[in-house]
């Protein structure tokens, strides 16, 4: 997909707030999403999906369905073509450990709302109807899907998931050291079920061109995944197959995996030798991937001056009878604070539902809150200030990764200015001390942590004969503004205005990029786009330099400067000569350049990387209806350098506004007698909206970090991390009342 954004503006873009340049075509209604591309012969399925959590399908009875005029086929495990049948053909770049999930594969029942059989027909109308009248019969059996009460069969995964660090062998003795600590806290801690609810849901579109070949548009956050995917199950060259995802409408770890959809529109596409598209409704996105709720345990054993000599964590989490889902969730207490007897564990249990997924900071989010709210506990113990006792105990180094250092860590100024920010200074620590007429008022603060990644990625820049730049990768703008980023770095590495520049992303035909999650996007593709420009920019100065009477003749490309469109000499810039004349003096229809980038070894080797914060948060709790207001969020952020303050900030808010949902709202329920989540749907799955929202006050915390060229780290998770152990610390200072169990319900309160 193509961005362009228009300015006159001959400033440095890189570091100034900048608008999205996607932004017009999605307010507009412009913006095509996977579910909306047109094909002359487009069919359309819908999914039937089981009524049962676990079993065997005993009969299928299709015909009332395949007798609707405009119905042209009712696929079942019982007539579907045939495909790949071993595990690693059907494992997405980013699948854990197992088996992955495989669409009417059999008659085996593994969880609610399985996918059991795909009608299509002519029309999406005639699809739904028919798809109404397909019969299944089941064999059912009793499904487990109560976590604690399965907590006796938790294992360790005996296969670890490519990209997430198990827990480190324990160092010192904790249980020892928290018997005869002075001071000692432990408690138990959960966080509920939790489904992404993008606003865009899982869609799409297989289009069969009249050479045969497919052009995919998916609901991906990553086009390079599908296409792996597709190629891989069916058998197909990757010339065969083009994915595309021009516009994401919100992802949040759930687009990371190809989802059921686009297996059943590409088998369909095949079978019926047309095209075919298949939109998920709101209710089958509870047939998939959500964050598995946590049980979590943590003793803290302390001195009398709040300095930690034991620190245990240990998680237990839910994952499918299929897959060995695992997230990071109990590093993060020895990675944020200094304790010489740590124990950390972490360990699955098998339930009848969906695999879990990876949903914004998986992993943080989970462990980070139960971390946050024992250290909270523990400053009231010790009788510390809960900053205070957080700096006590301030690691400089990760002793997780045998003590490696930080290669930047600003997390004390964010404390310091998020402190001052928001008033720190003035709370009366006593529970219960402050209120405003008939609500009681609440200061809470908590530490928000998240690893600083970069990954192999690789782009393109073609600079054309009219001063034009076309940069782009196969990554996606999942809401994050990559489109802008990338453009501003283009922009400014070729000295160009950024109208002169435009940004492709999310098509195959581009050159390989991850999957947009982890935060690791900014510096991933940024500085592939970089690289790129660079190579781009060498070689026009070389022609520049062939030029007949080139006033660059005998100077050094150390020496150029690439400004207002021109090349010139560094302290001279009346001496130069525009991109526009090189390129047509040396009659060359484009100069392109395609560049990889990848992690700094010898960097990764010495230093540890992450992005900090500190949360600050305000809430007024009425005192008689239990209802809790969250008034004001201080989230003070080290994330390197930020390329644009107003799509940064912007991201800070949407995971803040997340963390208020997972703090007091958000609640996937499942019915353990049926093994079905029941609120499967926007209107009894709570989520905050604006009338729920005050104030939010985003800080960037000047750092300088250099794990990457640009210096920058992610910012799309690190604003939800923390933040619900912020808000529920801030409840226990105005209650009295401490939860341990998100969300903070009212009942949890009265």
């Amino acid at each position: 997909m193509t961005q362009t954004f228009s300015s006159t503006g001959r400033d440095t873009f890189v570091g100034s707030p900048r608008s999205r340049i996607d932004g017009p075509a999605k307010v507009t209604g412009l913006a095509k999403y996977a579910g909306e591309f047109a094909a002359p012969d487009l069919a359309y399925g819908v999914v039937v999906s089981s009524s049962i959590a676990k079993g065997r399908i005993t009969a299928i009875d299709a015909a009332e369905a395949e007798a609707v005029p405009g119905v042209l086929k009712v696929l079942t495990h019982e007539n579907r073509p045939r495909t790949a049948w071993r595990d690693k053909n059907f494992q997405d770049q980013v699948a854990p450990p197992g088996s992955p999930f495989r669409a009417l594969y059999d008659d085996l029942i593994v969880f609610s709302g399985q996918p059991v059989a795909l009608v299509v027909a002519e029309d999406f109308e005639t699809a739904r109807y028919a798809a109404s009248l397909v019969r299944v019969s089941y064999a059912m059996e009793e499904p487990g899907t109560d976590l604690e009460a399965l907590r006796g069969t938790a294992y360790d995964p005996p296969y670890k998931r490519t990209g997430i660090k198990p827990p480190p062998e324990p160092w010192g003795d904790a249980d020892t050291a928290f018997g005869s600590a002075p001071v000692r806290v432990q408690g138990a801690y959960s966080l509920a079920d939790e489904h992404h609810n993008p606003m865009e849901p899982h869609a799409s579109t297989v289009v069969v061109e009249q050479d045969g070949t497919y052009t995919v548009y998916d609901k991906i956050q990553g086009v390079s995944n599908s296409h792996q995917y597709l190629t891989n199950v069916f058998g197909l060259k990757p010339d065969q197959v083009r994915v595309l995802n021009p516009y994401l409408g919100g992802g949040f770890g759930s687009g990371l995996r190809p989802q059921y959809q686009l297996f059943l529109a590409m088998l369909a596409a095949q079978e019926l030798k047309r095209s075919v598209r298949v939109t998920l409704t709101r209710d089958q996105l509870w047939s998939f991937t959500y964050r598995s709720e946590a049980l979590q345990t943590i003793a803290l054993g302390a001195e009398a001056d709040g300095r930690l000599t034991a620190l245990r964590h240990d998680a237990v989490q839910g994952t499918s009878q299929y897959e060995d889902y695992q997230e990071v969730v109990v590093n993060w207490s020895g990675v944020l604070y200094r304790c010489d007897n740590v124990a950390l564990g972490y360990r699955l249990v098998k339930l009848d539902t969906p695999t879990p997924g990876d949903m914004r900071a998986p992993g943080a989010v989970t462990g980070v809150f139960a971390i946050e709210t024992a250290m909270d506990e523990l400053a009231y113990a010790t009788g510390l200030d809960p900053i205070e006792l957080r700096l006590k105990n301030y690691a400089e180094s990760d002793a997780t990764a045998e003590g490696k250092p930080f290669g930047s860590k600003e997390l004390k100024s964010c404390f310091r200015q998020g402190a001052e920010r928001f008033g720190w200074t003035r709370r009366s620590p006593e529970p219960r001390s402050m209120r405003e007429g008939r609500e009681l008022v609440g200061w809470g603060v908590a530490t928000g942590i998240w690893e600083s990644m970069m990954m192999q990625s690789s782009a393109i820049a073609t600079l054309t004969p009219d001063g034009r730049l076309t940069v782009g990768n196969s990554t996606g703008d999942i809401g994050t503004g990559t489109y802008t980023i990338l453009t501003q770095i283009a922009a400014d590495t070729l000295g160009l205005p950024m109208d002169a520049v435009t940004t492709k992303l999310g098509d195959t035909r581009l050159p390989e990029a991850p999957v947009a999650g982890g935060s690791w996007t900014a510096a991933s593709s940024g500085t592939a786009v970089m690289k790129a420009c660079r190579n781009v920019g060498a070689q026009v100065f070389k022609l520049a330099r062939a030029m007949e009477n080139s006033p660059l003749a005998n100077v050094d490309f150390e020496r150029a400067v690439f400004s207002d469109g021109r090349i010139s000499v560094a302290g001279d810039p009346g001496r130069g000569v525009s991109l526009v004349e090189v390129l047509q003096a040396a009659g060359v229809d484009k100069v392109e350049a395609v560049e990889e980038a990848g992690p700094d070894k010898d960097f990764n080797q010495k230093y540890e990387a992450y992005t900090h914060s500190a949360i600050f948060a305000e809430v007024k709790v009425d005192e008689e209806l239990g209802q809790v207001r969250v008034t004001r969020i201080v989230s003070a952020i080290a994330a390197g350098k930020v390329l644009n303050p107003k799509t940064a900030r912007s991201q800070i808010l949407g995971g803040v506004v997340m963390g208020i949902g997972s703090a007091l709202e958000e609640e996937s329920m499942l019915d353990h007698r049926i093994g079905r989540f029941m609120n499967h749907n926007l209107g009894e799955y709570h989520v905050p909206v604006h009338a729920d929202i005050y104030d939010i006050d985003v800080i960037f915390v000047e750092e300088e970090d250099k794990a990457n060229p640009l210096g920058v780290k992610g910012l799309g998770e690190i604003g939800i991390v923390g933040t619900a152990a912020a808000i529920a610390n801030a409840v226990f200072h105005a209650t009295g009342r401490r939860v341990r169990d998100l969300p903070i319900t009212v009942d949890k309160l009265l």
